[in-house]
């Protein structure tokens, strides 16, 4: 896609810090760094996101995570953890129509990044969520 700012990162049209790059993927330096060494895992083929990804593509993508991420770790003694999200449509916080997935390093509890979630525990019945997940399993693919 010629205007997306993420397939311009990948052609190096863009000036940007390149951690790892192979056929497949591109891993980039994101320019928030939310944390030191805030790292973006961006697939080549132009996917706007997880709906989108065939199993050949998983593959390539999601198999170089944990590499990454263990580089990552290791650079730096500091790190005690990593949040890895991927976000997908604007709903869900996607701000670039190209899928990436984050890799946040953690420090500490006030490393100016935070997760939060509902607790919905006991909201919905045995019976609602037996339902809920026998839809899903009707679109599961073999």
């Amino acid at each position: 896609m010629d205007d997306c700012i993420f397939c311009k990162i990948i052609r190096n049209e863009i000036p940007n810090i390149t951690i790892y790059e192979d056929d497949d993927i591109k891993a980039f330096f994101d320019i928030s760094q939310v944390t030191p060494g805030h790292t973006l895992v961006v697939p080549k083929k132009h996917v706007q996101n997880i709906f989108e990804y065939d199993e050949e593509l998983a593959q390539k993508v999601f198999k170089k995570v944990p590499m990454i991420a263990r580089a990552i770790k290791e650079s730096n003694d500091k790190i005690i953890g990593m949040n890895i999200c991927l976000n997908n449509g604007e709903i869900a916080y996607q701000s670039v129509m190209h899928s990436h997935i984050h890799l946040v390093p953690r420090y500490s509890s006030d490393d100016d990044f935070s997760m939060t979630w509902g607790d919905n525990t006991g909201k919905a019945s045995n019976d609602e969520l037996n339902a809920r997940a026998e839809k899903i399993k009707e679109n599961l693919e073999a």
